[in-house]
Order: structure tokens, then C-alpha cells, then sequence
């Protein structure tokens, strides 16, 4: 696993951030030390597969990134004639994913296969589908599109079927949430990540990553038709819901 230095040596990184090569390099080892959670999240996808997955349907993984996400659902799988759909609109990660999968030759990926798809997932058609899955990708896209998004992934699902989103979010509260943001700079500082880093990653992704509450996101997929939704995990101010259509 390379290590994450980006906001430590390259000063060419004083701008808005990206899903570029160099991030995809280090996204991993970014991930492990930058999201408290992120490991327990992929656990619960592939157990949520193993449950709602249902024969001879579609699974997708809306910013798929490197593909943790995507592999933890066919992992999960018990199904046949299932297929997953990574969809991803950075070219770098896109890349760093289809090496990734094309190590991954177990069983499950002889009864699973993964299409990976280079595309914006705001324009991708989601249908027939048992389980979507956001982890942390609704977050960068802007606040307009968002309701538009959920709607289509409820109207994509099948009648029981379930949808995972990921989030980092702000509490309502002023007070809790500067408590929850220090508790999360606490956890890189405790990751080896140094105040520069720490600092220049946040200018980095101010106004690129865009987290609203835990109501709004709830609000937004009742409206968008699901029928139950509940906050699954919580770690300082990132959260994981599962939705049920």
C-alpha cells in the first residue's frame, strides 16, 4: 500500500481536489487513515449482499473508486446470474480498478462478473437492480442534482430492494459538530497525518466535498420513495444509512 504524502510534499497540490493518478496511487492507504469506519462500511456491504442480493439482477456501485465497495458486494453474493456495475467518471481510478479486479479470480468472480463503466452516475441507467451502493460519492456532487439522483436510484431498485449511502455529515448542533470535526482531526492526527497535511487537504476540498445532515439525507430518500431507512453507523461526523425501498 503506498502511502499517502500528497498534502505533504506536493506543492502543486494547493488546489481544488481530485480524483487524479497520484490520489488514485495512495486512495487506499488515503481512505484507511482519513475515514474512521470506512473498514466496518465495506464489512456491512458484503453482509447486506449476502441478504438482499437476489438472483438474476443488477448491483451497482455509484463511484465506485478503486472498487472496495464492489468487491465487498460479490463477496457477499450467494446468488447466480447476478451482475455488478462499477461506475466511475475520474479516468485514473477507472484504471487502478481494472487491474484490481483483474486480480481478484476467486470463486466469487467466476459467478459474478463486474462491468466497469467510465461515466458520470448522474447519467448512468440504474435498472433492475437489487442493491446500489453510494460509500462516500453523493458528498461531491452538488446539492441541485442530488434529490434527482435518489429518485433514480429508488425508481432503478426493485420492490425490497436496498440502497447503502455513505456520507460525511455535519451535525446540526454548532457545538457537537466543531466537536466532531476536532475528534475526526484527532483521528489523522493519530494516522500520521501532520497539521499541514491536515490543513491543506481541507482548503483542498472546500467547496469540492459539500456534507449536509443526517435529516436532509433521510428526508431526501423518503421523498424519494423509499420505505425504511436507519442510520447503521456512526463515527464522528461520517454516517452510513441503509435505505429499503
Amino acid at each position: 500500500m503506498t502511502k499517502d504524502r500528497i498534502y505533504a510534499v506536493d506543492d502543486a497540490r494547493d488546489e481544488p481536489f481530485r480524483f487524479d493518478e497520484s490520489v488514485a496511487r495512495v486512495f487506499p492507504d488515503m481512505l484507511r487513515r482519513s475515514i474512521p469506519g470506512y473498514a466496518a462500511s465495506l464489512e456491512a456491504i458484503s453482509s447486506l449482499a449476502a441478504r438482499y442480493v437476489t438472483p438474476a439482477t443488477n448491483c451497482y456501485d455509484l463511484g465506485c473508486s478503486l472498487g472496495a465497495a464492489t468487491l465487498a458486494m460479490r463477496q457477499g453474493i450467494r446468488v447466480p446470474n447476478c451482475r455488478l456495475i462499477a461506475i466511475d467518471s475520474a479516468t485514473a481510478m477507472i484504471e487502478h480498478c481494472k487491474s484490481i479486479f483483474a486480480e481478484d479470480d476467486g470463486i466469487a468472480a467466476q459467478q459474478t462478473p463486474i462491468d466497469i463503466v467510465l461515466a458520470d452516475v448522474r447519467e448512468v441507467e440504474i435498472s433492475n437492480a437489487s442493491m446500489v451502493v453510494m460509500n462516500y460519492t453523493l458528498q461531491f456532487i452538488d446539492i441541485e442534482f442530488r434529490d434527482a439522483m435518489i429518485a433514480r436510484i429508488c425508481d432503478g431498485l426493485l420492490p425490497g430492494g436496498l440502497f447503502v449511502l455513505s456520507e460525511k455529515v455535519v451535525d446540526e448542533d454548532p457545538n457537537m459538530e466543531e466537536l466532531l470535526v476536532e475528534l475526526h482531526y484527532e483521528h489523522k492526527r493519530r494516522n500520521a497525518y501532520s497539521e499541514l497535511e491536515i490543513s491543506r487537504k481541507r482548503a483542498a476540498l472546500d467547496n469540492v466535498l459539500i456534507p449536509e445532515s443526517v435529516a436532509a439525507h433521510r428526508d431526501r430518500l423518503e421523498n424519494a420513495g423509499f420505505s425504511h431507512t436507519a442510520v447503521w453507523l456512526r463515527y464522528f461526523n461520517f454516517i452510513s444509512i441503509v435505505a429499503i425501498k
